[in-house]
């Protein structure tokens, strides 16, 4: 990566970013902008008088500073030229906040950590001197707009051309990335800063975290046309200051990030009395379709527990035996194929997918069958019956070694009513391959061209060092919704009809 420096007078300023090849395109002067931008400069003035450099030690980024932050990106990200139709409005993240202050606070004048920038944009300022807020760095990273030109559609085939004239344009394309929609920046005083071979003492350093991350190569940083005409479904229509727009728009937390928030109005309270204020750390349930099974994830079972007992309006798959079922009282019915009044463990080593020692099994629920026959296997003696019955069929869980790279659709593809994937053990440091390589796309439930291995990491089902992996194939959904969690920024897509999903999950 070549790094540059920019100068900025009176004050020494400097921005971090990556060199490339580009064109010019000027934004038309806008007039409230720079009276915003005067009114921070005079402000900040007036604050360093009788303030010494040395007071500012260490500071967090005021609600006043984020607020300007926010407002300024959001009102250059309206004004781009030319139009931007899928804009989208941007909000502030805590957790992108919390990410930015722990890489401030190491005083490195460089990107990083490297393990969160394959998830996350980023841009960087550092100035010494006279104080200066955060909003003079942000406007600094939005004019090299006059050093880029905007890459028409006619222009990209397939992949767009990269045009900056100037140094850099890298911040710019990332501050007005239209798939962009949070932000969290930290500014922190280091009392010594080494940048770019020089000690820099009592130095300013913002840094500015973006997700999802922009400045793909070989893409535009937004579609032109008429504003909001080409916004994602997710947002309803809604449209504010040329940008896309839902009315109940905030600043993302750690709770909605873990539950994806229902896309249907809640009904209307038929009564008056107040409800009772929610605790700050429960996340609000999605509102799941009523003619959407919802699928069971693997459990340990007893010995007795029968399949109807387990399958009533749910996906059968994945059970956990206990130890020592082949002396207990539950009843088998059948041979090979096993009526669901027979409990679950004894009829699994009855066909032989475990023995007494326990284990996991995989359960298939078949159609109706006329009659069931009686045998003795493997020290279990089931029973006959000559009445019809709902049946099922055991199957042994295999065991498979994957890498970062391996998808659902590889090894288990969907299949109606349901599908069974061997145990995936996945190796470490899945988390910091690259997303074109092992890209994560979805929350929870995820495409099945996802890495199974890094969405596990995404979903929390194992950690960085790795681990064993349940995986249950689902059927195709309409959306996918993208979310930083773990430290991986998964994507997200509205439409992907080819597309089938899978869902992460353990053992309980």
């Amino acid at each position: 990566m070549t790094c540059t420096a920019v100068a900025w007078l009176p004050v020494l300023s400097l921005l971090l970013f990556c060199i490339g090849d580009s064109a010019s395109l000027f934004l038309p002067d806008s007039k409230e902008l720079r009276q915003l931008l005067s009114r921070y400069e005079e402000q900040a003035d007036r604050n360093s008088i009788g303030n010494a450099a040395g007071n500012r030690s260490r500071r967090a980024v005021r609600w006043s500073d984020r607020e300007e932050i926010i407002q300024l990106h959001n009102n250059l990200r309206a004004g781009v030229y030319p139009t931007a139709s899928n804009m989208e409005y941007m909000v502030w993240d805590d957790e992108l906040e919390r990410s930015a202050t722990h890489w401030a606070e190491e005083c490195q004048w460089d990107h990083g950590p490297h393990d969160l920038l394959m998830s996350i944009g980023q841009n960087l300022g550092v100035h010494m001197g006279r104080y200066r807020p955060p909003a003079f760095h942000v406007q600094a990273w939005y004019d090299e707009v006059k050093d880029y030109t905007y890459p028409y559609p006619h222009e990209c085939n397939p992949w767009c051309p990269e045009r900056c004239s100037g140094p850099m344009c890298t911040h710019y394309t990332q501050l007005v990335w239209a798939t962009t929609s949070r932000v969290g920046c930290a500014v922190h005083t280091c009392p010594r800063m080494n940048v770019w071979g020089q000690t820099w003492e009592n130095a300013v350093y913002l840094v500015c975290n973006y997700s999802p991350k922009g400045n793909w190569i070989g893409e535009a940083p937004y579609q032109h046309g008429r504003p909001c005409s080409q916004c994602p479904p997710s947002y309803g229509g809604g449209c504010r200051n040329n940008q896309c727009y839902k009315d109940s728009q905030r600043s993302e937390t750690e709770d909605m990030n873990e539950v994806e928030k229902p896309q249907v109005p809640l009904p209307p309270r038929t009564t008056t009395k107040p409800a009772p204020k929610p605790k700050p750390s429960a996340p609000r349930k999605p509102v799941s379709k009523p003619s959407t099974p919802k699928p069971t994830t693997p459990r340990t079972i007893k010995c007795e527990t029968r399949l109807r007992d387990k399958c009533r309006g749910a996906t059968c798959n994945r059970y956990h035996c206990p130890a020592n079922c082949m002396n207990k009282k539950g009843k088998v019915w059948g041979t090979l194929f096993y009526d669901v009044k027979s409990s679950i463990c004894r009829a699994a080593i009855h066909f032989g997918a475990i023995d007494n020692s326990g284990g996991l099994v995989d359960v298939t629920r078949k159609d109706k069958l006329p009659f069931f026959v009686r045998a003795t296997k493997n020290g279990i003696e089931s029973l006959s019956k000559y009445n019809p019955g709902i049946a099922f069929v055991m199957t042994k869980v295999e065991e498979m070694n994957a890498d970062c790279y391996t998808t659902v659709a590889e090894i288990c593809p969907f299949k109606n009513p349901d599908s069974h994937c061997p145990r995936i053990f996945c190796p470490t440091d899945c988390k910091t391959q690259p997303s074109y390589w092992s890209p994560v796309i979805g929350n929870n439930i995820y495409t099945d061209s996802s890495s199974i291995c890094k969405a596990a990491i995404h979903a929390g089902v194992i950690s960085a060092d790795g681990g064993f992996v349940d995986v249950l194939p689902l059927d195709k959904r309409k959306s996918y919704v993208g979310v930083l969690k773990n430290g991986i920024q998964s994507e997200r897509y509205c439409t992907v009809p080819e597309k089938g999903a899978f869902i992460h999950y353990t053992l309980t």
